[in-house]
């Protein structure tokens, strides 16, 4: 690119009939009028495009952001704001401690895996929910150079920047803010953790729920959760559209028409849940959770 915008100034910069060209002996010079704007053209030309070489010189290309290095960019906000990756990362490495900002039973039912919660502030009416700091200065034993990352429901969610601005009058100094919070990570393909009284009350309450087992067939032929659908991890393969999970769309055990059903997996123990949850994530089910306890937990919620 920028080898043929040189040879277009060097092109351009010489017109015919200059220094530096062969032109025809016999060939009459135009009017000197003429020849001024051919000149005049072929400066303003070669100018251009100098400038434009210059650019390209000077300024290295910039890659688009994924939407995953994506956050919402609000200016004026006293605390940063991180992205999905920069979250992924943070969880990865746990180098900071993740609350999530939001009442105990919605944290319950549905939260990123590793992040905390905490009480609320005493007096403060439900419209205006926001965490308690000093309950916040425990978990992360008052140290007020500890990084902390908050995340509540959203863009549209105040509860992140409510608790953001009094951990910042409280002293503290290394805040910051999940914004796009749970519905963007769910949306970009995360998985979410349920607790114990979660999974109890959507057994109870939401008779959409999809619950599925993911033991062996045998073990859940000897019983299971009412209405539970078998996905056995053994079957369960890497990738998108292969294994089980295909069979499953195809046979009518998951919910192909309506990929907002929230999903429950339970199996023998977290980990095997977790990884048929990330699979069903990844087939656009966008409303995953899996049990972090064992298959036995789970079932021992049912009509307690």
């Amino acid at each position: 690119m920028r080898e043929w915008l040189m040879r277009a100034v060097l092109k351009t910069a010489v017109p015919q009939g200059t220094v530096g060209s062969n032109p025809t002996p016999s060939a009459k010079p135009p009017p000197r009028g003429e020849a001024l704007m051919t000149q005049n053209t072929a400066f303003r030309g070669s100018l251009t495009i100098a400038i434009a070489l210059f650019t390209l010189g000077a300024t290295p290309a910039k890659s688009n952001p994924t939407i995953s290095q994506a956050t919402l960019g609000e200016q004026s906000q006293p605390t940063t704001e991180i992205s999905t990756e920069e979250m992924r990362t943070i969880l990865a490495d746990k180098s900071a401690t993740v609350f999530d900002v939001r009442p105990f039973l919605e944290f319950a039912v549905s939260h990123i895996p590793g992040a905390l919660n905490v009480a609320a502030k005493p007096g403060v009416p439900m419209s205006m929910y926001v965490s308690d700091v000093a309950e916040i200065g425990r978990v992360v034993h008052e140290n007020k150079a500890a990084p902390i990352v908050v995340y509540c429901n959203g863009p549209a969610c105040g509860k992140s920047k409510r608790v953001a601005s009094e951990l910042l009058q409280a002293g503290y100094s290394n805040v910051r803010r999940f914004q796009l919070g749970i519905p963007v990570w769910r949306a970009l393909g995360g998985v979410t953790e349920i607790e114990p009284e979660g999974l109890k009350r959507v057994l109870e309450k939401d008779g959409t729920a999809v619950v599925v087992d993911v033991r062996e067939p045998d073990e859940f032929k000897a019983g299971s959760i009412p209405a539970a659908r078998n996905i056995p991890r053994s079957a369960v393969l890497e990738g998108k559209d292969v294994g089980e999970v295909k069979k499953a769309r195809d046979d009518g055990r998951l919910p192909m028409e309506d990929h907002n059903t929230r999903l429950i997996v339970v199996g023998s123990e977290a980990a095997s849940a977790r990884y048929v949850a990330e699979a069903l994530a990844r087939e656009a089910f966008h409303n995953v959770s899996y049990f972090r306890g064992t298959y036995t937990e789970a079932r021992a919620l049912v009509g307690r």
